[in-house]
């Protein structure tokens, strides 16, 4: 593995690393972006009934969902398996060595 192909793999497990703390719930994400697009009808509906508290974890879970999904396309990119990925960490230990 050339120097330019570990470099991204190790950004790429650094992003899916955060990903994945970000989406055990562990209190409020460090950074916030906005503004999001969002259907006006649906925004509109869920806050009409039910609150605009319950849009904003609506939204928040439309997000979670998305992220799900991109970090896991993201994995299957990079590593493909579990295997792969394992053989990645322990080159990673032998160079911090």
């Amino acid at each position: 593995m050339d120097e330019q192909e570990y470099r991204k793999k190790y950004l790429n497990l650094r992003i899916l690393k955060s990903i994945q703390e970000y989406l055990k719930d562990k209190g409020p994400p460090s950074t916030a972006v906005y503004p999001i697009s969002v259907p006006d009808e649906l925004l509109y509906q869920v806050t009409k009934t039910e609150g605009a508290e319950k849009s904003d974890h609506l939204i928040h879970h439309i997000f979670k969902i998305g992220l799900t999904v991109w970090s896991e396309d993201l994995y299957n990119d990079i590593f493909g398996s579990q295997k792969d990925l394992e053989d990645f960490i322990e080159l990673m230990k032998k160079r911090n060595r």
